[in-house]
């Protein structure tokens, strides 16, 4: 009978062509079940399903190297080159998905060429040889880079503690550094903000704090010697293989001197809408708002609890390419693609806020997003501009869409004017994330799930915080939280459409009916948006009292002893 090819060339081989070509596969395995298994394990990356593609793609090497149809030392080269080209794709894959995923922290990503040994090898060849010197590069705002001081000096020494402050801000996850006086024996404490906490770090004695604010001052090119005025300006940072934007904001008071580090400020505000956090019926409720582009839209945030974020999202929902699309900030956090951004000046002579939002409406624009409502002559002007051809949205610090509505009608002054303008309410805050590496379900009593409202027949478990993972049967804090039993934050809302049913009510000032509507409607409340999240095991009940219990809507009740959330 007659052979095949791949046939032949498999018989005919030499019999120590299987042996050069394990030598790869070898070291290909031990690097799978020595690294990438135990880290995917670690921070639970479905393990087996990696373990199932990498001995998919070792089977093909393996196989397109043994069967390859070519005689003599080429065979035998282009063979191994095949194979090692196919195991090279299987290692590749691993680090390029598994660093991008929230659940791997930024100093445990896999690097390729810089496994264990050789990387500690590196670091210590590096440290021996570079001993004292800085390990961050710091660029003034004009991009020129400064000098690290010459090593057991003071400058050097003041450089380290700065450069320390992002180092351990960094491992930390936090998104904000906040120096200031504690009241306490001339002593300055450092803040982490961590998932929106604020997170105690270390204190240090006044003089080797303002040295080292200083030194951020000189860095991003401040007066220095200007202790009392608001100073302000971003510089950029480098650490490995990243570059991070720091905004720097100094103030002086009547105990001391205050320094606040933002990281990378842009992205904490550019989020897709599908990344806020609405549930599915919200998102269509915000598409209809959007695509109604007409009226006022109230969006309503606690400070720090989203807000900006929320408005730069539902500008961005509108096309800037096709529509004048503009916005008026007082501090611009990020550049919106094709939307022109007025800034607001207070110090600039002449100028106000309502002025500047008159000089905006007049123009015709189609979408304008106002940054805030700081007085009862912005509300006015908002009012009076052409609710038919412009879409408003306009940020209040609320933390509920009804006492939004309560803040723009005061701040009107007239119940029809108010409501006439009114087309909807967006309000938000943010919850916590538990960490998917380490949280811990648990089974709620009925008596718990009756006081939330929730059935118990369709919540058969709940999800608390952890702290800690278990690593070759011991328990250990958690590398992905370190310990604190969340990470990151996501967005929880309320939405309410205003229709004309709905203005009738405001105009009216019956804000129990207006309620009454919303809930007949079926619209869900910040606290029933909260509980879904909870009961997907996207967050606590224990998180979800911290941010509702000073809301609206009538706080969940504690649940039972031995039952934390």
């Amino acid at each position: 009978m007659p052979m095949t090819l791949a046939q032949d060339a498999f018989i005919l081989v030499s019999p120590w062509k299987p042996v050069l070509l394990l030598v790869p596969l070898v070291a290909w395995a031990w690097l799978i079940s020595s690294n990438f298994d135990k880290h995917a394990t670690r921070f639970h990356l479905e393990p087996k399903k990696w373990n199932s593609f990498h001995l998919f793609m070792g089977l093909i090497a393996f196989l397109v190297a043994v069967l390859m149809p070519l005689e003599g030392i080429l065979g035998i080269v282009v063979g191994l080159a095949a194979e090692i080209a196919i195991l090279a794709i299987s290692i590749a894959a691993y680090p390029i998905i598994a660093n991008k995923d929230e659940r791997v922290p930024e100093d445990h990503h896999v690097k390729l060429l810089d496994f264990s040994s050789m990387g500690e090898a590196k670091e210590a060849r590096a440290a021996a040889k570079q001993a004292g010197t800085a390990e961050l590069v710091l660029r003034t705002p004009d991009g020129t880079t400064v000098p690290v001081p010459e090593k057991e000096t003071a400058e050097f020494a003041v450089r380290v503690a700065a450069e320390g402050l992002l180092l351990r801000a960094k491992i930390a996850r936090a998104s904000e550094v906040v120096v200031r006086p504690t009241g306490k024996d001339q002593n300055y404490g450092v803040v982490f903000l961590i998932d929106g906490i604020p997170t105690a770090d270390t204190t240090m004695p006044a003089a080797e704090a303002v040295k080292m604010m200083d030194y951020w001052k000189a860095v991003g090119g401040l007066d220095v010697n200007d202790r009392r005025r608001k100073q302000m300006v971003a510089v950029n940072v480098g650490h490995l293989d990243r570059k991070h934007k720091v905004r720097l904001t100094t103030a002086g008071g009547q105990s001391g001197m205050t320094l606040t580090l933002m990281i990378d400020p842009e992205l904490a505000v550019r989020r897709k809408v599908s990344d806020m956090g609405f549930l599915e019926p919200q998102l269509e409720a915000i598409n209809n708002i959007v695509e109604d582009a007409s009226g006022v839209v109230l969006l309503a945030a606690a400070p720090d609890g989203g807000g900006t974020t929320l408005l730069y999202t539902m500008v961005r929902m509108h096309d800037a390419y096709t529509q004048n699309v503009q916005t008026i900030e007082s501090d611009i956090q990020d550049a919106i693609e094709g939307v022109r951004q007025n800034p607001f000046d207070p110090k600039k002579e002449g100028q106000e806020y309502s002025t500047l939002v008159r000089s905006i409406l007049r123009r015709d624009p189609d979408v304008v997003g106002v940054g805030e409502l700081p007085d009862a002559a912005t509300a006015k002007e908002m009012c009076r501009g052409d609710q038919e051809r412009t879409r408003q949205y306009v940020l209040l610090r609320s933390k509920g869409g009804l006492q939004a509505i309560q803040m723009w009608c005061k701040a009107v002054g007239d119940l029809p004017t108010a409501a006439g303008a009114l087309h909807g309410v967006i309000a938000g805050t943010l919850v916590r994330k538990l960490c998917p590496n380490c949280r811990v379900g648990y089974t709620p009593s009925a008596d718990m799930l009756k006081k939330l409202g929730l059935p118990a027949d369709k919540v058969p478990q709940l999800f608390k915080k952890g702290g800690q993972v278990l690593i070759k049967n011991k328990p250990e804090t958690c590398p992905m939280c370190s310990g604190g039993g969340y990470f990151g934050q996501e967005g929880v809302f309320e939405i309410f459409p205003v229709g004309p049913a709905e203005r009738e009510l405001v105009k009216s000032g019956n804000l129990a009916a207006l309620r009454a509507e919303f809930r007949k409607r079926g619209y869900p409340t910040l606290q029933q948006a909260a509980l879904l999240k909870a009961v997907e095991g996207i967050t606590s009940i224990e998180e979800i009292m911290r941010v509702t219990s000073a809301g609206e809507s009538k706080k969940p009740a504690a649940a039972p002893a031995g039952q934390s959330a």
